[in-house]
This record gives structure tokens, C-alpha cells and sequence, in this order.
């Protein structure tokens, strides 16, 4: 009480004495804290109690008023006294012995108004960064301490100025050596001690060696740690004395570099109270982004930095139930880290679990922002450890296993991560977890030598259909992802050489063929038995396709060797029969509905493919090797099969399998076009196309139909139910088939819509 009188008094005569220029009042008040420890007697009072808080203010308001008085980056003679006489280094010991009790958070809050409120920079000063440095070795050592709050603002308005200037970052590595043995003995302030700084910051003007204010011994450390790099160099203490072994590893680890700023925000992550957690996050967001070269070398290499990430998302992936909903995993509402607060009681969408699928989801996209956000090296090395220690040691045992909730639970959280990644570095690791790294043509004789990736495939055709609809899923949109490894090697790279087709080289009369419209050797689907019943309504007459086609040019003429559009188009268009189609019956469901979306997505797939440089037209045949033997890869493989069984399937399963080779066709490669989309294509013997597929289901569906009393309107009444236009009814026999002819028709006009619009792309000029 008697302390608290005696603060206001003095704030009193302070406000009725006249005013002292700036630098006698900023020496006052630096004075009077130093008188403090040298008169007083009870060092148990909190600081509260006593009159440091108001003289700290006052020197920083006397300094923000000097800053403001003159002129830019020049420095005045109050902030010239702080760094002449070291104030900061006594500061800090103050702090280190948090004597009185709470002085710790006093220093921390002058060290974070002293950086945040004055604009010169301060860092590039030895007496600034070093005590900065020491009081940074502070901050997260014991957590859920009174000082938390106080440590994070420090340490977050440090890793902001270094964002402002990030070459600063190089004070901030310390030698592994020199951190040892600037730990010293326990800070004990004495009297003489501080009459010693009294009379040498009054009387003769000179700095005092303050790193520590305490004991000889620890003043003894101070001149040491002066001379660290002549100890280093000479080797002068042995190794029993650094407690490390003799190893020439250990040696090297020993003279590594600390980043302590780093490993301080690092334990503040793990602060039982989320907003010191959260602000220690956007700390190291800011450091890992800083582009010193050595800085991120130090961060991956000197720091626990990457084994917090993926020790947390191993944590917090085991965490989850062994049985969650996949739709409830699609569907939980995007998260973003930091902001994954959740309260149970209020959401009305709750299901068992979704606290711990919020919070691994939450702390997937932090990692994921931080790899985006960081340095080159240090982000490569970080998504590695996610792969080698999160995807590889977690998640594939999960992917792997024969529980088939296990293996739906697993497939639908790595379908999650996949959509919600966003950094292609970490995306680029993720890819070749999921499919490894091979790029030379598939053999059916090697088709597992990446584990997971042929297991995944298998899973396309599992005997569960959720299984086979969720493994598609999360292919279709790991082909949407921007990076090219994913479609060669799923693709591609079976389709290089070109040795789906039949290669005859042309004779005079085939070339005369060629040049009047014609393709040698290539069969016309319209004379073919299977599509000479055609019904007016389902091709498309000359004058429609002269206005639908583009204008032939100079630069592009018709007679370019690509089969006419119109004849793909249509040949699309008339596979399934007039008998098997349903959709002239319904309005709006024609095949011109297609062509809006398939342009749209067309143009989203070039955007993502434009920077892989891929060729505007097939390869030379003359530079293919058409003697390798043909094998389409695991994974169309997979895709054909299940489209050879489409009226035999789920109408889910058959949804899921024709979206994704949808998917396939868009992409704006001559040889997906080539094999995917082109009827006309002459295949080697054995070799199977999207379009041979579908003929041989149509040849089974017109053998089929004829078993079937009254199936057109069967047909008709499942396409109105489907829509919605038909209330639900009684069972209707041959549902799964009449379901799959439905998915058969609409897949052929969005194959055709594709083509149409993919030529039309390729050919205007």
C-alpha cells in the first residue's frame, strides 16, 4: 500500500516539475530502476508493486518523442544511451532472474514495444541483438506460464521485423557451441553490482559488461562467451565437458548452428491455451518464408521443426474413430488452421468424431500452408518428412489393409487431403506416395511394383462398390491436380509410342484417299451392321455441322489428316441404338447440354496443362517402336473392364467410372485424343480403345434387349424416375440394366460433345 502512495506521489512532482530536456529525463528514469535493486530490501514485492513499470513506459515514450523529432533514421541521444550503456543486456538479466517477481513480463513487454513502436532499425545492433537473442532462449521453456502471453507477442514482433528485413536472420543462428556455454550459473543481482552500473553509466559515460548482472562466476561467463570463437578454434575444453560423445558425428552436429527463435515458437505450439498456440503457428510462418539460404538450411536441419508437424498429424490421425462416415469426411466444412474452433453442443451436424476430424484436418492445412509459404529447400525437406514420416509410416499400413472399413475410412481422409492440398511441393511428394515415381511404359508383368499404387487401382474394382466409388473419387481428383506425373504415369507414358495403332505406310492411291476427306484403312462406322439402323434425329445433317464447324483456313485446312469431326461426332452419337435411347422422350436432355460444360472444363484442363509444354500433334509414327508390345497400364485397364460390365453395375458405380473417363478425355494430349477419342484409329491386333469397349456393350446390349418384353417404355419410366419427373413406383425387373443403357447413352454425348469441342479448340487459329 505504502508503494503504491509513494508511485503516485512521484507521477505528482513528475507533472509539476518542470520539464527536463529528453536525455536527462531518460537517464532519470533508467536511474531511479537501478536505485530500486540497490535500496531495496524486500525482493519478494511483485513489480506491480513498485515504480519500474512507470519508468519503463516513460523511457519508451521518451524515445518514441525523440524518434518523432527528428529527422528519418537518425539516431538521437536517448536511443544512443540505450545502446552505448547496454541497457537492454540488464534488462534482459532482470528478466532471466524475474526479480521482483514479474519483471520477466515487464522486459518482455518493453523488448516488444521497444521493436514494434520505433521505425529505425534496431536489430542490426549488437547491443540489441544479443540480448534479444538471450531473452528469445527464455520465451517457451515452461508452458502455461503467467509470461506466455508476453513471450508469443516478443517473439511474433521479432519474426515480423525479420520479415522486413530477412537478411537480419543471420544474427539469429547461433553456434551450437557458443549456446552451450553462454548458459552460466543462476543470476544472483547484487548491490555492488549495480552501483558498478550506477557510476559507470553516470560518471564516465562507458558501456558496462552487463551480459549477466549477477555473481563473478557469471560476470566470469560473460568474458568467456566474449571469447567463445578463440575457445572454439583452440578446442579448450574436452569433450566430457560438452556431455557429447566422440563420434566425428556428434563433432558435427556440436559445431551446427541453433536457431533458438524457432525452437522457442515450436514449444509454444504446444500450449494448452489455442490463441499462444495459433500466434506461435504464424510466427513460424513467417520465419520458414524468410529467403536466406542459410536460415532454411538451419530450420530443417537444426531444429524439431519437421518432426512437430508430422508427429502431430500422426497424432492427430490416430486419434480419429476407425469408422467415420465417408460422406461426413467429404462433407465436414473446410478448414482452415487456426480456426478450428468447435463447440458440440452447437452444431447441429454433429457426428461421433468430428472434433478430431476437424482438428487433424485443421492442422493438415497448416502444414500444407506452411510448405506453400516456405523457402524452396526448406519446403522440400519439409513435405519429404511428411511423406517419410506421415504418409508412408501412418497413413499406407492403413491404406493397405483387408478390414473393408478400414479401407474405406482411409481412402476417404487421403480423397479429403488430396482435394484439400494446395502446395505442389507437398502435392509433388504426395504423388509419388500415391503413385511413385516411375515414368517408363507399364508391363502386366510389373504392374505392382509400387504397392499402394497397384493396390489403389484394385480397389477401382473392389467387390465392395462404396470401396470402388471412393478409390475413383479420389483419382478423378488427383487428375484435376496441377502436376504432370499423375496423368503419365497413369497414362502417358503407356501411350508414348504409339503402339495401339496398326502402322501401314501409304500408297499412292491411299495418299489420293487421304487428301479427298478420306482416312486409308479406316472403317466407317455408318456402313458398320451395327449402326445402319439410324433414326434422322441422332446424326447431324451438312448445313447444321457447316455453321457448328469452324471456317477452314490457310493455316488450318480440312484435309489436315484429323478424321472430320462431324464423322466422330456422330459416331459417338449413333453407337447406342435408336431402340436403346431414351433421352429424345424427355426435353433438355439432348446432347447439345453437354457442350457448355465440356467447354468450360476444357479450358480449365488447358490452363492447368499449359506450362507442361505438351506437343500440339501426335508423334511421328516413323519414330515410334510399334514392335513394342501394346499394354494400356493398370489403371485404364481397370477403367475398361469396369465400362465392359456398365449393364451389370450399380448405376453409382457406373456414374463414378464414366466421369473420370470423361476426365481422361479432356486432357489436351494428341495421344489421349488419339486412343480415348478418335473411333477411327486403326488398332494393332489385341489392342483394345475407349470406343472398341463401348462397341462390344452395345453388341451385348442389342443381343439383350430382345429378351425384354416392352423395354422402351421400361426404359423411358426409369430415365423419368431418375430425374425426378416419376414418382417412385414399383420395382421395375432389369432395373440395374435399363439403369446402365441410361448412363451408356449420356456418356456417349458427352464423349461427343468433348471431341466437338476439343477440335474446335485445336483448330481455330
Amino acid at each position: 500500500m505504502f508503494s503504491k502512495f509513494t508511485s503516485i506521489l512521484q507521477h505528482a512532482v513528475e507533472a509539476l516539475a518542470p520539464s527536463l530536456p529528453l536525455q536527462e529525463d531518460f537517464v532519470y528514469h533508467w536511474k531511479a530502476i537501478t536505485h530500486y535493486y540497490i535500496e531495496t530490501s524486500d525482493d519478494k514485492a511483485p513489480v506491480t508493486d513498485t515504480n519500474i513499470p512507470s519508468h519503463l513506459e516513460q523511457m519508451l515514450d521518451i524515445l518514441v518523442q525523440e524518434e518523432n523529432e527528428r529527422e528519418s533514421g537518425e539516431t538521437g541521444p536517448c536511443m544512443e544511451y540505450l545502446l552505448h550503456h547496454k541497457i537492454l543486456e540488464t534488462l534482459y538479466t532482470l528478466g532471466k532472474a524475474d526479480c521482483p517477481p514479474g519483471m520477466k513480463q515487464q522486459v518482455l513487454a518493453f523488448y516488444t514495444k521497444l521493436l514494434g513502436r520505433i521505425r529505425q532499425p534496431l536489430l542490426p545492433h549488437i547491443n540489441v541483438h544479443r540480448p534479444v537473442q538471450k531473452l528469445i532462449r527464455l520465451c517457451g521453456e515452461v508452458l502455461a506460464t503467467p509470461t506466455e502471453n508476453e513471450e508469443i507477442q516478443f517473439l511474433c514482433i521479432v519474426c515480423a521485423k525479420l520479415k522486413q528485413d530477412p537478411y537480419l536472420v543471420n544474427f539469429f543462428l547461433e553456434n551450437k557451441l557458443k549456446a552451450m556455454a553462454s548458459k552460466g550459473p543462476a543470476s544472483v543481482i547484487t548491490e555492488d553490482m549495480l552501483k558498478g552500473q550506477e557510476s559507470l553509466t553516470t560518471d564516465t559515460g562507458q558501456p558496462i559488461q552487463t551480459e549477466e548482472i549477477p555473481t563473478a562466476a557469471g560476470a566470469e561467463q560473460m568474458e568467456k562467451e566474449d571469447d567463445l570463437p578463440q575457445q572454439a578454434e583452440n578446442l579448450s575444453f574436452s569433450l566430457d565437458e560438452l556431455n557429447v560423445t566422440s563420434s566425428s558425428e556428434s563433432s558435427t552436429v556440436r559445431l551446427n548452428q541453433d536457431y533458438n527463435l524457432v525452437n522457442s515458437l515450436l514449444n509454444l505450439t504446444k500450449s494448452p491455451d489455442g490463441r499462444i498456440a495459433v500466434k506461435a503457428c504464424e510466427g513460424l510462418m513467417l520465419l520458414v518464408s524468410l529467403p536466406e539460404p542459410a536460415a532454411a538450411k538451419c530450420l530443417t536441419q537444426s531444429t524439431c521443426l519437421c518432426e512437430l508437424l508430422t508427429d502431430r498429424l500422426a497424432t492427430l490421425y490416430r486419434a480419429l474413430p476407425p469408422s467415420l462416415d465417408p460422406l461426413d469426411i467429404e462433407t465436414v466444412e473446410a478448414i482452415n488452421w487456426g480456426l478450428d474452433s468447435y463447440s458440440h453442443k452447437e452444431d447441429a451436424s454433429a457426428f461421433p468424431g468430428k472434433r478430431a476430424l476437424i482438428s487433424f484436418l485443421s492442422w493438415f492445412d497448416y502444414c500444407d500452408q506452411l510448405i506453400k509459404e516456405a523457402q524452396k529447400t526448406a519446403a522440400v525437406a519439409m513435405a519429404k518428412a511428411v511423406r517419410d514420416r506421415f504418409f508412408v509410416d501412418v497413413m499406407e499400413p492403413q491404406l493397405m489393409q483387408t478390414s473393408e472399413i478400414g479401407i474405406l475410412t482411409s481412402t476417404a481422409l487421403l480423397h479429403r487431403i488430396v482435394r484439400q492440398v494446395t502446395s505442389d511441393v507437398l502435392l509433388q511428394e504426395m504423388v509419388y506416395f500415391i503413385l511413385g515415381e516411375h515414368r517408363e511404359p507399364e508391363t502386366l508383368t510389373d504392374i505392382n511394383r509400387h504397392p499402394l499404387r497397384h493396390r489403389l487401382i484394385e480397389h477401382c474394382d473392389h467387390i465392395s462398390d462404396e470401396i470402388s466409388i471412393m478409390t475413383l473419387r479420389m483419382f478423378e481428383h488427383l487428375l484435376q491436380k496441377p502436376n504432370e506425373h499423375i496423368l503419365y504415369n497413369l497414362v502417358l507414358r503407356n501411350l508414348e509410342e504409339r503402339n495401339y495403332m496398326e502402322y501401314k505406310p501409304l500408297c499412292q492411291e491411299d495418299k489420293d484417299v487421304v487428301e479427298n476427306g478420306q482416312i486409308a484403312g479406316a472403317v466407317d462406322l455408318e456402313e458398320d451392321p451395327l449402326f445402319t439402323d439410324l433414326s434422322p434425329d441422332n446424326t447431324l445433317s451438312a448445313q447444321e455441322w457447316l455453321s457448328a464447324s469452324p471456317p477452314v483456313s490457310p493455316e488450318h485446312p480440312k484435309n489436315d489428316g484429323k478424321t472430320e469431326v462431324h464423322k466422330i461426332v456422330n459416331s459417338f452419337l449413333c453407337l447406342v441404338p435408336d431402340e436403346a435411347k431414351s433421352s429424345y422422350h424427355v426435353e433438355g436432355t439432348g446432347y447439345d447440354t453437354y457442350l457448355r460444360d465440356a467447354h468450360r472444363q476444357f479450358r480449365d484442363y488447358c490452363a492447368i496443362c499449359l506450362r507442361w509444354e505438351w506437343p500440339g500433334s501426335p508423334r511421328s509414327l516413323e519414330k515410334c517402336n510399334l514392335e513394342a508390345s501394346f499394354f494400356e497400364g493398370h489403371f485404364l485397364k481397370v477403367l475398361f473392364e469396369r465400362m465392359g460390365r456398365i449393364l451389370d453395375q450399380p448405376y453409382d458405380v457406373n456414374l463414378q467410372v464414366t466421369s473420370v473417363l470423361s476426365k481422361l478425355s479432356l486432357f489436351p494430349h494428341p495421344h489421349i485424343h488419339e486412343y480415348l477419342l478418335d473411333p477411327y484409329v486403326n488398332l494393332a491386333s489385341g489392342c483394345r480403345s475407349l470406343f472398341s469397349v463401348i462397341v462390344r456393350v452395345v453388341g451385348d446390349l442389342m443381343v439383350r434387349i430382345q429378351r425384354i418384353p416392352d423395354f422402351t417404355p421400361k426404359l423411358l419410366l426409369v430415365r423419368k424416375r431418375l430425374l425426378g419427373l416419376e414418382p417412385e413406383g414399383p420395382i421395375i425387373d432389369h432395373m440395374t440394366l435399363l439403369e446402365g443403357v441410361i448412363v451408356l447413352e449420356e456418356f456417349c454425348k458427352e464423349l461427343a460433345a468433348i471431341a466437338f469441342v476439343k477440335y474446335h479448340a485445336s483448330s481455330t487459329p
